[in-house]
C-alpha cells in the first residue's frame, strides 16, 4: 500500500527514506498488531492496543463503563499509528490533488495543508463531541456537568473519544518532522499542540471529562470556522468576509469557555459535599485543584485573546496603510498636469491649438 508517489528511491534507514515511507512503515506495524489477534498466545496482548481497557461491570447499569489506567498508553499508541495513516491518506488523496490545481507558493502550500488536515479533524471531532453531548443529555441538563462528581466511570464512546484525541495530538509531533515544517513555524505549532495535550489530559485524569467535552466542542467549532475561512482565502484572496465571521465566533467562544468554567468548576464543584482528595475513587475536588484548573484555563483564554487582538490590530493597520497608499496615488493622478507644447495641447490623442482648432488645418488655410 503506497501513500506517496516515488519519484526517487533513497537508501534504507536514511532520513529521506523514513520521511517518504513513514506511512507504509506505520501501516505494517498496524497489520502486525492485527495479526496478533489471530493467535491465542498473542491475542490478549494485541487486544490491549485495540480495545479500551478497565471495563467495570455494575449490577445497577446495563451499560459497560470504563475508568482509566496505565494500559491506556497501549491503546493510545495503536490509534497514534492509525492517525498517522489517516493523515497520509488525506494528504495524498485529497490535499495534494487540490494543490496541483491551485498552484500555490511553497509557504501557502504548507499553510493550506495544515488547514486542510485540521479542518477534517475539527469537523469530525466537533460532530462526534456534539453527538456525545446530545446522547448523554448534557445540553438539556447542564447541571450534569458537575453533579455526582467524581465522574470516574465513563461510557465507551466517551473514553474512546478521549483516547483518540490524545492519539491525534501526539501524532502531530512527529508530523512536524515528516512534513518538513519550517523551523520558524515549529514553535507556534508546538504551542497549540502542547496546550491541547495539557487540557485534554487534565480533563481525562482529573475526571472532568464532561466539562472537557463541552469545552472541546466549543473550541473545535471555532477552529473549524477559522480553517475553512483560510482554505477559501487560499483559493481566492477576495474571500475575506469569512474571517470576520470567525472573529465574532472566536470572541463568543472565549467568553463561553470562561463562563462555563466558572459555573461548573468555580460554583458547581464548590457546592459538592465531598471535597477531600481521594485517589482510589478519583475525587480531585479540592480548593487547590479547582483554583489551579481555573487559573490554567483563564491564562490560556487570556493569552488567546491577547494574540487575537494583536492580530486584528495588525490587520487593521495594514488595511489603513493600503487605503492611504491608494488614496495618495489617486490624488497624484488627479493633480497631474495635462501634456502641452508650443502649438497647443493634446486632446484624445490629437494635437489642438489654443482656440481648439488643429494647427495643421490653420496652416493650410493661411497658405
Amino acid at each position: 500500500m503506497a501513500f506517496r508517489r516515488r519519484n526517487k528511491s533513497y537508501p534504507f534507514f536514511s532520513q529521506e527514506f523514513l520521511i517518504q515511507n513513514h506511512a507504509d512503515i506505520v501501516f505494517s506495524l498496524v497489520i502486525f498488531i492485527l495479526i496478533g489477534l489471530m493467535f491465542e498466545a498473542t491475542a490478549k496482548t494485541a487486544i490491549l492496543f485495540i480495545q479500551p481497557q478497565y471495563n467495570v461491570t455494575t449490577l445497577t447499569s446495563e451499560v459497560t463503563l470504563y475508568h482509566y489506567g496505565w494500559k491506556d498508553c497501549a491503546t493510545i499508541l495503536f490509534y497514534f499509528f492509525i492517525t498517522i495513516i489517516l493523515h497520509a491518506v488525506v494528504q495524498e488523496y485529497l490535499l495534494d490533488k487540490i494543490n496541483r490545481r491551485l498552484h500555490l507558493s511553497k509557504s501557502k502550500n504548507t499553510k493550506f495543508n495544515e488547514s486542510g488536515q485540521l479542518c477534517v479533524f475539527h469537523l469530525v471531532s466537533s460532530v462526534w463531541s456534539f453527538y456525545i453531548l446530545i446522547t448523554e443529555g448534557y445540553v438539556l441538563h447542564p447541571s450534569r456537568l458537575w453533579e455526582n462528581y467524581p465522574h470516574a466511570h465513563l461510557r465507551f464512546q466517551v473514553k474512546f473519544f478521549y483516547l483518540t484525541q490524545l492519539a491525534y495530538w501526539l501524532h502531530a509531533l512527529p508530523e512536524l518532522y515528516f512534513q518538513k515544517v519550517r523551523k520558524e513555524e515549529i514553535p507556534r505549532q508546538l504551542q497549540y499542540i502542547g496546550l491541547y495535550l495539557l487540557h485534554i489530559f487534565a480533563a481525562y485524569v482529573l475526571n472532568l471529562n464532561r466539562v472537557g467535552l463541552v469545552l472541546l466542542f466549543l473550541q473545535y467549532v471555532s477552529e473549524l470556522g477559522f480553517h475553512i475561512a483560510r482554505l477559501f482565502y487560499f483559493t481566492d484572496e477576495n474571500h475575506q468576509k469569512m474571517f470576520d465571521i470567525w472573529a465574532a465566533s472566536f470572541v463568543i467562544t472565549r467568553m463561553s469557555t470562561l463562563t462555563l468554567m466558572f459555573l461548573a468548576v468555580g460554583f458547581g464543584l464548590a457546592r459538592c459535599e465531598n471535597q477531600v482528595l481521594d485517589w482510589e475513587t478519583g475525587n480531585f475536588n479540592t480548593v487547590l485543584i479547582r483554583m489551579t484548573v481555573l487559573l490554567l484555563v483563564c491564562l490560556t483564554q487570556s493569552w488567546l485573546l491577547w494574540k487575537f487582538i494583536r492580530f486584528q490590530l495588525r490587520r487593521w493597520r495594514e488595511f489603513r496603510h493600503e487605503q492611504a497608499v491608494r488614496k495618495k496615488a489617486a490624488t497624484k493622478q488627479a493633480l497631474r498636469p495635462m501634456k502641452r507644447d508650443s502649438l497647443g495641447h493634446y486632446e484624445n490623442g490629437v494635437l489642438k491649438a489654443e482656440n481648439g482648432t488643429s494647427p495643421r488645418i490653420k496652416k493650410l488655410k493661411s497658405s
